[in-house]
């Protein structure tokens, strides 16, 4: 048996960012992610948790949860696993945040992780959550490695992956990723890498494409958002393919491809490609002559000057994903959430893998 808890990490700023403002695209508002943890709590409960790990934050999504215990949160709620709210000293709001919340959540036993963000959050809980299985909710800007997926069903999956209650090797993923090494630093990237003539890193998160100059993907989804639909609508790459992808980027009036491509909710432009290439394990890409700035998954994150190049490598030892769907097929198969007579079977209900 796996352990019956479970840590729920909910970032406050994820979809919030300047990148919506740009695009006239609405924020992902904190009040919807505390109904989100409600109704995983209540999922939780429903396969039998006992114990939930619960983030805290400064922008309510804790305070809500708190509320929703009822007057005496001491006693909790029945339905649902007990509720450990795990808090910090101090609150940076940076992803430090998140590296130190998922730190105590594993240090206490839990059997998985959900997150609530996009990917830049699903990248700061990876980094600290190790081989613990992940299910990642899309609540953030750029949400390409997340799931559009309803808690209560996350939930279930999440409690069923977590108690060991299902195969592991049927409802479990191991992802790629990029590993970046720059200097003495080395960072990982779930989506994409991108480098960019900007002179400093700014406000972090990235919308304009007008001073990329490569970009380097995991992945790309021809109905994914965010810069990797620029390879997703030229060169395809599945997610699991065993390889990413590289592309060289030009201003679209001297490119021999032009992607018009979807980098932001509401924002569509067009890139210009210059070319691109497959990137496989074992053969690192060296990225970056003259200077510039390099994004992680949509951020920018480390400032080079022109002599400084960065290395990235295809890695195929990412985290461990959680497969929602696979999760509840094989929990319908083996009837994990029904109640029926010992050996029961006939008309309109075949019998189970159990039935002799």
């Amino acid at each position: 048996m796996g352990s019956s808890a479970v840590g729920i990490v909910a970032n406050p700023l994820a979809g919030r960012d300047v990148r919506r403002l740009v695009a006239q695209a609405s924020v992902f508002p904190n009040s919807e992610k505390a109904k989100m943890i409600q109704r995983l709590l209540a999922a939780l409960g429903a396969v039998g948790v006992t114990d939930a790990f619960v983030s805290t934050d400064v922008g309510g999504i804790s305070a809500a949860v708190l509320r929703s215990l009822g007057p005496d949160p001491a006693a909790g709620r029945p339905e649902w696993p007990t509720v450990h709210f795990v808090e910090l000293e101090r609150y940076s709001s940076t992803a430090a945040d998140t590296a130190e919340l998922v730190g105590a959540m594993m240090g206490a036993g839990v059997g998985a992780i959900v997150c609530l963000g996009g990917d830049g959050t699903a990248r700061a809980v990876a980094a600290s959550c190790g081989d613990t299985p992940l299910l990642a909710l899309s609540t953030g800007t750029n949400n390409v490695f997340p799931e559009v997926r309803e808690a209560t069903v996350a939930g279930l999956a999440a409690g069923l992956v977590a108690q060991g209650a299902v195969d592991a090797t049927t409802v479990l993923e191991r992802d790629a990723r990029l590993e970046v090494i720059a200097h003495s630093r080395v960072e990982t990237a779930l989506v994409d890498v991108c480098l960019t003539r900007a002179a400093s890193r700014g406000a972090r998160a990235l919308w304009d494409v007008g001073g990329l100059t490569e970009l380097a993907c995991v992945f790309a989804r021809p109905d994914a958002i965010g810069l990797s639909s620029i390879p997703g609508l030229l060169c395809p790459v599945p997610r699991g393919a065993g390889h990413g992808v590289v592309l060289r980027l030009v201003p679209p009036r001297s490119a021999p491809a032009v992607v018009r491509a979807p980098i932001a909710p509401g924002l569509v432009v067009e890139v210009g490609v210059a070319s691109w290439e497959h990137l496989h394990r074992g053969r690192p890409h060296m990225m970056g002559t003259g200077g510039g700035v390099v994004a992680l998954d949509g951020e920018r994150e480390i400032e080079l000057d022109a002599s400084e190049r960065v290395q990235v490598r295809f890695c195929t030892d990412g985290p461990v994903r959680i497969d929602p769907s696979a999760t509840l097929a094989e929990a319908a198969q083996r009837r994990l959430l029904c109640t029926l007579p010992a050996g029961a079977y006939g008309p309109g209900l075949p019998p189970s893998n159990d039935t002799p």
